[in-house]
């Protein structure tokens, strides 16, 4: 047990004092993100609105992440990824407590939007700056630190969320994520001050390449937004389905949701650090990625046994544990031909794309076609991405591009 300890915090070694900052500085943001996973729970439960009507709102959501993704991106390459933070985070901070005192569908559209706007203006200026921080060698584990605090927030957030909706209601969810964005802006003003923490990683391109013309990331970028598509299914139809076909009370939901965190915080670093030593390409680690989280829906319909719902958890979370670091890695390795800014800004637009049809598509289905044929259908899509992945795989072999864990 001790040497297993100690190999295990050996995975960390190396690692430089700025990721781990930005790392905590993550971990207290996204431990206040307990909103999003109860967001179509608290449109349907608290404020009545019909399925079809959330569906809407996420895209809505997903509208806002987008331009927030592109904005970013143009900003980072503009002014710089630590002003771009810093405004985006707190920004967000204040309108997410105002989020809450919105009740019209027109209203918590616009509302949603801009506050996704801002939000999502932070992500291209967290991946430069990550790459900044990082040495070359270090960048796939420096990305699943962050993710390991992302979903140590995350195994927190619904788990907290839950609790407070059961002995409070629902606005003092948007209370504390507010706070908490607040909390992580002072934070991050303290420690990554361009005058206390200097980039390792400083690249100059004097001849960019243009992200629109590198037709491998293309094919990645598709791939990862039909990944998007069917993983962001457990942050809005997933919860419904928990509570209206299985039954789950908000609190269990959102301990549910809770363990996908806790199994990424204990397993996902020593499992990247295993497959990167395996000398498997990005490419092909992030198929077998998207084929698990494909199963994981599949495995929903082959029984209405409830523990179904944790084997089910158990290939997603797998599957996003080697699909994401691995697909940040790539996209910050693609990054280096060209403006990193607006590389990166393309790889989150792939997600806001996903948040754009992800959650109005899936809510629609299962509106009209129900659960179990959803299941099917995102099943298909994620087998689709697969096939895209390894049409990449074959394609930055013959380029001689393929580059490995």
């Amino acid at each position: 047990m001790k040497k297993l300890y100690f190999n295990y915090l050996n995975t960390f070694k190396g690692l430089s004092k700025e990721i781990w900052w930005l790392a905590l500085i993550t971990l207290i943001n996204r431990a206040g993100t307990m909103v999003i996973p109860f967001l179509s729970l608290y449109l349907t439960e608290d404020l009545h609105f019909e399925p079809k009507d959330v569906g809407w709102i996420m895209t809505a959501f997903g509208l806002g992440s987008f331009a927030g993704s592109w904005l970013g991106g143009k900003l980072t390459d503009k002014i710089g990824y630590y002003k771009v933070m810093v405004r985006s985070l707190l920004t967000t901070g204040i309108l997410f407590i105002g989020l809450q005192f919105l009740n019209t569908f027109v209203s918590i559209c616009l509302g949603i939007f801009l506050v996704m706007l801002v939000a999502d203006m932070f992500r291209p200026a967290m991946f430069v700056a990550l790459s900044a921080y990082s040495k070359p060698e270090n960048k796939t584990r420096s990305v699943t630190l962050i993710r390991l605090a992302i979903n140590l927030g995350f195994s927190a957030g619904p788990a907290i969320g839950g609790l407070i909706i059961t002995t409070m209601n629902y606005s003092g969810l948007f209370w504390v994520d507010g706070i908490t964005c607040v909390l992580a802006t002072l934070l991050l003003i303290r420690v990554l001050h361009p005058k206390k923490a200097k980039p390792l990683d400083t690249i100059i391109n004097e001849n960019p390449q243009s992200a629109y013309k590198d037709k491998a990331f293309w094919i990645f970028l598709v791939s990862m937004t039909l990944f998007g598509i069917i993983f962001l299914q457990y942050f809005s139809t997933m919860p419904i389905y928990y509570k209206d076909v299985h039954l789950l009370t908000e609190l269990e939901i959102g301990m549910l949701l809770g363990l996908n965190g806790a199994f990424i915080f204990i397993l996902e670093m020593p499992l990247i650090k295993w497959l990167e030593n395996t000398k498997n390409s990005k490419a092909t680690l992030m198929l077998v990625g998207a084929f698990l989280t494909a199963l994981s829906f599949l495995v929903l319909n082959l029984t209405s046994w409830i523990g179904v719902l944790l084997i089910g958890m158990l290939f997603m979370t797998i599957g996003e544990m080697i699909a994401f670091p691995f697909s940040n890695a790539f996209a910050m390795e693609r990054a280096k031909k060209g403006n990193q800014g607006e590389y990166m800004a393309l790889y989150t637009i792939s997600f806001s794309i996903a948040h754009i049809f992800g959650h109005n598509a899936g809510m629609q289905l299962v509106d009209n076609i129900g659960f179990d044929n959803t299941w099917y259908i995102m099943t298909g899509l994620g087998i689709i991405c697969a096939l895209l992945l390894w049409i990449l795989k074959r394609y930055l072999k013959a380029k001689n591009e393929l580059s490995y864990g």
